[in-house]
């Protein structure tokens, strides 16, 4: 099975290069072909278009920061549906609007292929270790097809029904997650002004039923000052503005998002666009005067989790 990954960023790179990793035929394009380099050196193929690509592998991926990217690879006059045909898969695994992905998907199918979503959730830590978990919408026999990629990508893999409800189930998972930062920056400041030790903190969070994902993951980064979490101010904004579209379409009126929207926009204003998305805490350390560390925490994220040994394969929604 030939495969061919486009998008090289923080997590399209590391998923890459688990195929790699695990003896697939890879094939890979960036806009930036410095970013394709180390991945070239171990044995992937460069595309020189999309549609080059489009035509020489079973499975075509596409790992881009927005819709808008997505849209410019596949209906370009070198772009994937230019190229691809029956008996091929193409798999968008960037986070979309559902709307979105159903409508190229009506594009591919009427070139004879077939579309499947998988977005991902975990963070760039885990993608690089095979260890992140998949969203997969789509038919079931091309989610069949494409599970032995997708077993290497991931540990667990959620078959979610129909295409579009992983873009839904994605849009929701990352709004949650913006919504945990920023209490946790209230939390930990709140900490910090009452003179509790903020290693203590951490553990009280972490064996509470206040702790999360999050909290396990991204405050150890703004504990140890770094805030180096490998995700953007920007993407949490294109992210959590796809979750307010989508709540606005379906008419459900929301209170907790748009404030946490605007938070984001504050901090994007501060920091910049390319800011790590942690930084959103920075915003009450300047405002309080503090600083929120605590020691023993390792300066980056611990990328050498031991690779995943087999996934667990959900299935939901035949």
């Amino acid at each position: 099975m030939k495969i061919g990954f486009i998008g090289l960023g923080n997590v399209g790179a590391k998923l890459a290069g688990s195929l790699l990793r695990n003896g697939f035929d890879v094939m890979v394009r960036d806009l930036d072909r410095e970013a394709a380099q180390s991945l070239l050196e171990r044995g992937a193929q460069w595309a020189d278009s999309p549609a080059e690509m489009a035509g020489l592998c079973d499975i075509t991926i596409t790992c881009l920061p927005n819709p808008a990217a997505s849209a410019s690879v596949m209906e370009a006059d070198d772009g994937v549906l230019t190229a691809i045909g029956p008996g091929k898969v193409w798999i968008e695994m960037s986070t979309t609007d559902e709307a979105e992905i159903r409508r190229l998907a009506t594009l591919v199918e009427a070139r004879g292929a077939t579309s499947l979503e998988a977005p991902v959730s975990g963070g760039c830590h885990r993608a690089a270790t095979g260890n992140i978990a998949i969203f997969v919408g789509g038919d079931r026999a091309a989610f069949e097809k494409a599970l032995p990629a997708l077993t290497v990508l991931g540990r667990q893999i959620l078959h979610t029904g129909p295409l579009g409800s992983a873009s839904v189930l994605k849009v929701l998972t990352n709004y949650l997650c913006s919504v945990h930062l920023v209490a946790l920056g209230e939390a930990l400041t709140v900490a910090k002004k009452a003179s509790i030790d903020l290693a203590t903190t951490y553990e009280a969070i972490r064996i509470s039923s206040g702790n999360s994902f999050v909290h396990e993951t991204e405050s150890q980064v703004i504990l140890n000052g770094s805030y180096n979490i490998n995700f953007t101010m920007d993407l949490v904004i294109k992210d959590m503005s796809l979750f307010d579209g989508l709540a606005k379409r379906l008419e459900v009126p929301l209170e907790v998002s748009p404030l946490v929207l605007d938070i984001f926009h504050d901090g994007q204003k501060r920091f910049g666009p390319r800011a790590w998305s942690s930084m959103i805490v920075k915003r009450l350390e300047d405002d309080c005067g503090v600083e929120l560390r605590a020691p023993g925490f390792p300066e980056e994220m611990n990328d050498d989790e031991p690779e995943a040994q087999g996934a667990e394969v959900v299935v939901a929604g035949r």
